[in-house]
């Protein structure tokens, strides 16, 4: 094909394009894969899933580990009283899985928009100021999803404590290990926030992100470590 036979660029047919990316992602998850097609696809030589997923898919795995304390302590022989204690810490756990396996793959989304914005044409001075919007707003996107699996990752710490606390003895150390989880994806999702602020024109709300991360990093090393210890006392 010569270049006569190349047609010029153009928006609507690139938004199309788009969708059907979408969609294409959508019959495609992330989340679909196998454990061994996840980390297959990660370590890829592209640059996502990367981080931000991988945090989402730590915070589900927290929530994931806390709920199964719950489960297994409400059908623990002799537990009948708490079977409906048990049973509402389970709900909360699977509902916060569910929420952060949706990021997993809303995390990747906002860097695939993030990529898409930066191919918008620049010919001319709208192109490139379209284009300049369209890449902060896509920015912004990107900082705010790592934000919301943060703070979903941190309430994984409520249901792994609990566990500890109140859960089948047996089991004290797979909350300890959704603990764990819990403190890694909070904080792999804050470096993903602090990242994509750094980019971010508007200073004032890039600050505010950036201040609203590290303070849940702070809490989320103190829950970790605050349940760690009751861990460690409780198997000596």
């Amino acid at each position: 094909m010569g270049l006569d036979d190349l047609k010029p660029f153009d928006p609507n047919e690139k938004v199309i394009e788009f969708m059907l990316e979408a969609d294409n992602k959508t019959a495609n998850r992330l989340v679909d894969l196998t454990v061994t097609g996840f980390a297959d696809e990660t370590s890829r030589e592209s640059p996502a899933p990367g981080g931000g997923s991988i945090s989402a898919y730590m915070g589900a795995l927290a929530a994931s580990l806390g709920t199964m304390v719950a489960n297994l302590s409400s059908h623990k022989p002799g537990w009948d009283e708490s079977w409906n204690e048990f049973s509402v810490w389970a709900d909360k756990g699977q509902a916060l899985k569910v929420e952060l396996l949706h990021l997993v793959d809303e995390d990747t989304d906002a860097f695939n928009r993030i990529m898409a914005a930066f191919g918008m044409p620049k010919k001319t001075e709208e192109d490139k100021a379209a284009r300049t919007a369209a890449i902060q707003d896509a920015t912004l996107y990107a900082t705010q999803v790592p934000m919301r699996t943060m703070k979903a990752s941190f309430k994984a710490f409520e249901i792994c404590r609990a566990m500890v606390e109140t859960g089948n003895p047996n089991s004290v150390t797979d909350a300890g290990v959704g603990a764990l989880a819990a403190r890694a994806a909070v904080i792999g999702a804050g470096m993903n926030v602090k990242i994509n602020a750094s980019s971010l024109t508007d200073r004032e709300v890039a600050e505010k992100l950036i201040a609203e991360a590290n303070e849940l990093v702070a809490k989320a090393n103190a829950e970790e470590a605050a349940i760690t210890a009751m861990v460690e006392e409780k198997i000596k």
